[in-house]
């Protein structure tokens, strides 16, 4: 039998439209939907190769357990769970609750019941150890949307359909397609922008995908604040800031001119290489322009001042006149009645205010939403006393790649008394787990995509039911979870309110995600509000009318500002305190001449973190993991094309195979991340053509000196290396993974 069932995919955020080809219950393809109303017909390289993923000879199908030996033995889900839960019992009871701890990776984010899941989870257990992807990611933008709203949950998007000037600032959306931005076709927007006689300008280190089909204005790395500075200087001075604006949004906008005032187009070229008549020309342009948008992602976030980049994102729209405006910087909501007082009600009940968590016990960090910096996660394992870490759940997540420092991270996984991994690949962190216990694909769960329902361009709704059955024995998240979740019933007040949830809903069901769901269904815009709005939408009305989805509007709505600000005055607070604080953190930076270059991140098409390295369809074409340099700089140290080169840091070495490039700045290398594989691959792992690669966040520090102290930020780009001819004649070998029983 073969049907041609339409989903979405579910690997970064555009969710574009899919159509899973399943033959006799086995997913043997995946293509773009061109019904899908908003994708229309568009998917990416990985979104197609997802099917090879799914059934990758690879993939963990069965619970494993770790033998004495460092090998792998197939066990039952009756004798994991018996094991691991007696475990997990025994270690709270010694311990308490903040000797535990649990760690999700980017695509738990994907996943409507791995996020309620754990969420729920550590709520209950009442541990402060939770910790993302977050912080090598996005956690500034929670801080920083704080800060300037009162509501960390919500985050201005760049109206790319109605703008008329789209400055983007350390993103490269042809290659990822949007990040806090919900857009499939992205490439195609931007086009649109240039054809309808406007501009694209992308300010980066690197001449991107996106800057080579626009217009590009290089940038040295981790210098956007000093940039974005000189912008509100010159918008002040010359009187273009959009007072109108301004007074309506905003309050402390003469705290903001103050300390901008230092910060000339002359005064900041040094630090950033752009001249004072592109920053004035810019400016300029920001503020005549009648729709103008900026937008900043990862390459702003990740530096040593994320928060203060991001405030200042916000505050060159708002001052341009362009923030909550038609073809500027908007505001997506869900539309849920009383949404204002709701978050208001919900952030009192459950503070996630940075200022209002319990601090990290090692470096006194901030919590953002609820999670710890992940950059300090093996101190918290490896330092003695009260509420040390260990025991530790991993699902969806592969913390020895992607935070800083992973063989710290290797070192103390091996002190845990647990470790429960939680995914289907055996990954790095995973060889370090007592347990492997099988994740469903995203074609094996129903699902609807909570968190990007306010961050999508194009209002617009789609759940998905599983599209074939649970490959082996795998189980989703939240079955695995509620599992776990069920165990603890007498060990805090959390856990017996829901277990007296569960016992009472498994006449209809069970406590499962769906519930959370279609109640969002029919409460957002759209909804049925549980039968008060006639033809509006439920969860299952969703599903079966509308399997390519629904959109609710064409555009985003003006004016929401006020609707989503929690401040008590609704205007954007200019004048908080982190502004002054995080621009004087910004001066006292020092350069150290034995690392005289500078490091960044970049994206590939074919790649996707950490997890997709072992899909053929991706490795096609002989694909290598390099870094790029500069030729100016490799003449200065004697490489060519094709070298390996030794890259070092205060914190490590890597060596890597170079290749030179003229769409670098010079005095910057470019490094990949999420490589450096030594799993349970059979691809991924080759080292001998250089596949398997090298793990570039060997070089980034974990100290908890080296952490963004407003929002607990990792820094992974703009480090300062130095690069040398590498001696040795060949990539070190990749240690030998520990193979799976069938």
């Amino acid at each position: 039998m073969r049907e041609e069932l339409p989903t979405y995919c579910r690997i970064c955020e555009p969710l574009c439209g899919m159509v899973a080809t399943v033959e006799d219950g086995k997913l043997t393809q995946l293509r773009p939907d061109k019904e899908h109303p908003v994708s229309k017909g568009f998917a990416c390289p990985k979104g197609i190769a997802f099917a090879e993923v799914h059934n990758d000879p690879d993939r963990v199908l069965h619970p494993q357990r770790k033998r004495a030996d460092g090998t792998w033995e197939r066990v039952s889900w009756d004798e994991a769970m018996r094991d691991i839960k007696a475990r997990l019992l025994k270690i709270h009871g010694e311990h308490g609750a903040q000797s535990i701890g649990w760690y999700y990776g980017n695509p738990g984010a994907f996943s409507a019941g791995h996020v309620l899941g754990v969420a729920g989870f550590m709520l209950m257990l009442g541990s402060r150890h939770l910790y993302t992807a977050g912080s090598q990611d996005v956690n500034q933008r929670f801080v920083a949307s704080e800060m300037l709203y009162g509501n960390p949950a919500v985050a201005p998007i760049p109206d790319l359909h109605r703008t008329d000037l789209a400055v983007i600032i350390g993103a490269n959306p042809v290659v990822s397609h949007g990040s806090v931005l919900t857009a499939p076709r992205i490439k195609e927007l931007l086009h649109g922008v240039v054809e309808r006689g406007g501009r694209v300008l992308v300010i980066d280190p690197r001449r991107t995908e996106t800057a080579r089909a626009f217009e590009w204005l290089p940038v040295r790395p981790d210098t956007d604040a000093y940039l974005l500075l000189s912008l509100l200087q010159v918008m002040f001075e010359e009187g273009l800031a959009d007072t109108a604006a301004i007074a309506a949004q905003a309050r402390g906008a003469e705290q903001l001119r103050a300390l901008a005032a230092p910060y000339t187009p002359e005064a900041t070229e040094a630090q950033t290489g752009v001249t004072p008549q592109e920053v004035r020309d810019l400016a300029r342009a920001l503020a005549t322009t009648e729709r103008a948008a900026v937008y900043g992602r990862i390459g702003t976030s990740i530096g040593t001042a994320g928060t203060l980049t991001t405030l200042l994102l916000d505050a060159v729209n708002l001052v341009a006149g362009n923030l909550d405006v038609e073809g500027g910087s908007m505001f997506g909501s869900m539309g849920l009645p009383l949404e204002r007082l709701a978050t208001k009600l919900g952030l009192a009940l459950v503070p996630l205010g940075h200022d209002r968590q319990p601090r990290s016990r090692i470096g006194n960090l901030p919590s953002i939403l609820a999670s710890q910096p992940a950059a300090i996660m093996a101190k918290e394992i490896l330092t003695p006393g009260k509420g040390q870490l260990r025991a530790l759940f991993v699902s969806a997540g592969n913390p020895v790649i992607s935070c800083p420092n992973g063989d710290e991270i290797e070192e103390a996984l091996d002190t845990l008394d647990l470790q429960v991994a939680i995914d289907f690949y055996v990954n790095e962190t995973h060889q370090h787990a007592d347990y492997v216990l099988p994740a469903t694909t995203m074609y094996e769960r129903s699902d609807y995509p909570i968190p990007f329902q306010a961050l999508s361009l194009t209002p617009f709704r789609q759940a998905t039911p599983a599209v074939v059955a649970p490959a082996g024995e795998a189980r989703d998240e939240f079955t695995i979870i509620d599992e776990l979740a069920s165990a603890m019933w007498r060990r805090t007040p959390g856990f017996f309110a829901a277990e007296l949830a569960r016992r009472a809903l498994k006449p209809f069901g069970g406590l499962r995600p769906e519930l959370a769901t279609d109640a969002l269904v029919r409460l957002s815009t759209g909804g049925d509000l549980f039968g008060l709005r006639r033809g509006g939408l439920n969860l299952k009305k969703l599903v079966h009318d509308f399997p390519h989805g629904k959109v609710i509007s064409p555009y985003l709505r003006a004016g929401a500002l006020r609707g989503i600000v929690l401040h008590g005055d609704r205007k954007v607070h200019l004048d908080h305190p982190t502004f002054a604080a995080e621009i004087a953190r910004l001066e006292a930076r020092s350069d150290d001449p034995a690392f005289p270059l500078r490091l960044i991140g970049m994206r590939e098409l074919r790649s996707e973190n950490s997890w997709m390295h072992n899909a053929p369809l991706l490795l096609r074409g002989g694909r290598r993991h390099l870094a790029r340099m500069h030729p100016q700089d490799a003449a200065a140290i004697g490489a060519e094309e094709g070298d390996r080169i030794k890259v070092a840091s205060k914190s490590g070495e890597i060596e890597i195979a170079v290749t030179l490039t003229e769409d670098l700045m010079p005095g910057v290398i470019a490094i990949p991340h999420g490589w450096g594989h030594k799993g349970g691959w059979q691809k991924a792992n080759t080292a001998d053509d250089g596949t398997g690669g090298v793990n570039v966040n060997l070089l980034m520090s974990s100290d908890p000196a080296d952490v963004e102290p407003v929002s607990g930020m990792a820094h992974l780009t703009g480090v300062p290396v130095r690069a040398e001819v590498a001696t040795s004649a060949a990539p070190a070998p990749a240690r030998e993974a520990a193979t799976l029983p069938a």
